[in-house]
């Protein structure tokens, strides 16, 4: 139902995105070529996953909180891009493996930072002092709840437009559909 853009047939405001994206994949995205339809949309991702990416939360953290929210957020795409993120990052199968089925993690540290997650969305921010303070006593900081907010944010926004435009796994990351 959602057009499938080319970087010709995009609204001009959306081709310079469209480029860049392409240019730093090595593909242009379904997903992309759809949210072209919205370049504030496809401008406002790619601020905030840029955004995103230069918190003080390390790469495999990060991957963690987008990875709770395409499980919870039923994302078959953003699954199957990140478990192919977390692949490259070289994270240890069991990780994956339970993030991709929703389940907790072996690692402690990284298993509150899930659980965390899931109760700002579950609260929608309102998580209580235990919960702040489970996380904060797992070595986190107040700068890292702000920041998984900021990952909320970005990839709830993301994994409802896929939703919404009908965006299919691209070849490039079937492989970890």
């Amino acid at each position: 139902m959602f057009t499938e853009h080319t970087i010709e047939s995009a609204p001009p405001a959306a081709r310079r995105v469209m480029t860049a994206t392409a240019n730093h994949l090595g593909y242009l995205p379904a997903a992309t070529a759809r949210w072209a339809s919205s370049p504030q949309l496809l401008d406002g991702f790619q601020k905030l996953s840029g955004l995103f990416d230069s918190t003080t939360l390390d790469p495999v953290a990060r991957e963690v909180v987008i990875m709770t929210i395409a499980t919870r957020n039923g994302c078959h795409l953003c699954v199957a891009m990140h478990t192919a993120r977390l692949t490259a990052l070289r994270a240890d199968a069991c990780v994956i493996a339970a993030l991709r089925g929703a389940q907790p993690l072996a690692d402690p540290r990284l298993d509150a930072l899930r659980e965390f997650t899931l109760r700002v969305l579950d609260t929608a921010g309102d998580v209580g002092e235990p919960a702040l303070r489970a996380f904060l006593g797992h070595g986190y900081t107040e700068r890292n709840a702000l920041e998984v907010v900021l990952g909320i944010g970005t990839y709830v926004m993301s994994t409802l437009a896929n939703r919404l435009t009908g965006a299919p796994v691209d070849d490039q990351v079937s492989a970890f559909a």
